[in-house]
């Protein structure tokens, strides 16, 4: 009998997640089904909007980010408690906000579990957030980035 190959499963992807405060981490999380959500206008600001929040609590500072049609990619450095948490209330967060715009309650609108790259001390953050903010470039949805709406840096 042939031993079945284990798929691996989000809950991998959390073992050994670390966070500390102060780090700068590049989170990227995907839509339920990759959903493009984001092409409306009304969806993406509120998202951006939550973004701005969860600077304002304090718990983090976001460097850069990008709204794709159906992910996000967020640099940011973590001030207070796990990053787990944080993009948990990111997304607890916008999903409300989208549902309610969309008339959809209780809509699941991202994916479980994201991806997350702390940076190195030898990373060169300015290049990791002008990698952020080109991603719309990138995939070809303009031939500018000033053309794109949903984007912001601190430093470029």
């Amino acid at each position: 009998m042939q031993k079945r190959k284990r798929r691996p499963h989000a809950r991998d992807l959390r073992r050994g997640r670390f966070s500390e405060q102060g780090q700068i981490y590049l989170v990227t999380t995907v839509t339920q089904h990759r959903l493009q959500h984001f092409l409306n206008f009304d969806c993406a600001r509120a998202v951006a909007k939550t973004i701005q929040q969860q600077d304002a609590s304090g718990a983090c500072e976001t460097l850069a980010w990008v709204l794709m049609p159906d992910h996000i990619h967020w640099l940011l450095a973590l001030h207070d408690g796990e990053l787990s948490s944080l993009v948990a209330r990111f997304k607890q967060a916008s999903a409300r906000k989208l549902n309610r715009i969309t008339g959809n309650p209780g809509q699941a609108l991202w994916q479980r579990g994201f991806h997350d790259r702390a940076a190195r001390q030898d990373d060169d953050v300015v290049g990791l957030a002008r990698y952020v903010v080109a991603n719309p470039l990138r995939a070809g949805l303009v031939e500018h980035i000033g053309d794109y709406p949903f984007w912001d840096a601190v430093w470029l």
